[in-house]
């Protein structure tokens, strides 16, 4: 299979085309990729590969002069993604008889925002209910498709038949969306139940001491009913380790008393 090489490059016709535009010939050479294209030094406006076998259109160079394309009679059947970045100035690009045959094959041209004529005639895409509608939507950029210009009422019937169905994928993506409740608000805690000595338990201290037999004595008892502290006997004196000297006084004068 013959390739795309400098030395075919260089002996390829060149010439003024009928638009004033510089063009390179390589009609006819049985290529099947393109490459080397950087052999041209970029000196082209169009490049004319029609008449091959070419399968993709991809494998260029940055070519910052190249407006027109020319890839009819071929066998493409895809077309690569970031063309925009390769050939920033691609304002024509002639798919005429090829292979492309689903819609979703055209996605890459969608970011090529200088591209303004297209032509796909004689592709099996064109049968497909829609086509037409379908490309002026996803290709807005577009003034001529299959060399009939692009009217406004064609663009009002895409939008009608596309730019609907977006809106409607877009409000159904919204409504797929889980819904989270709002947190429900903290309940508050019961209030604590009353803690310490009941009434009666109160009275009793008291009671105990108003018999106290020290003031010592009073002074425990009283400690206790700050603290909550219930003793189980509250008639009984304070123990002997209390309060120092004067728990030791009682006891003598307890002992002094017996004897």
């Amino acid at each position: 299979m013959p390739r795309l090489t400098a030395e075919l490059i260089a002996d390829s016709p060149q010439f003024t085309n009928p638009v004033k535009d510089w063009e390179l010939d390589l009609r006819g050479n049985k290529i099947a990729v393109i490459e080397n294209l950087g052999a041209t030094l970029d000196q082209f406006d169009t490049i004319d590969l029609s008449d091959n076998e070419i399968r993709k259109v991809d494998g260029f160079p940055l070519l910052l002069r190249l407006k027109s394309l020319l890839v009819s009679n071929n066998r493409v059947c895809r077309i690569a993604e970031g063309l925009e970045q390769s050939l920033p100035q691609l304002e024509t690009l002639v798919l005429t008889n090829n292979n492309i045959e689903e819609l979703n094959d055209l996605e890459s041209l969608t970011s090529v925002p200088t591209l303004t004529y297209l032509s796909l005639l004689r592709n099996p895409v064109v049968h497909k209910p829609g086509y037409r509608s379908y490309v002026i939507h996803k290709l807005p950029q577009l003034r001529v498709l299959d060399f009939k210009r692009i009217r406004l009422k064609e663009r009002k019937k895409a939008e009608e038949l596309f730019g609907g169905k977006k809106t409607e994928d877009r409000s159904k993506s919204k409504k797929a969306k889980t819904f989270v409740p709002p947190a429900a608000p903290a309940q508050r805690p019961p209030p604590p139940k009353p803690t310490g000595p009941s009434q009666q338990e109160i009275s009793r201290i008291r009671d105990a001491i108003a018999s106290a037999r020290s003031l010592d004595e009073v002074q425990m008892l009283e400690a206790m009913l700050k603290a909550g502290q219930i003793p189980s006997d509250l008639g009984a004196p304070p123990p002997p380790h209390w309060s120092g000297q004067n728990n030791h006084q009682v006891v003598e004068e307890d002992e002094m008393e017996s004897v």
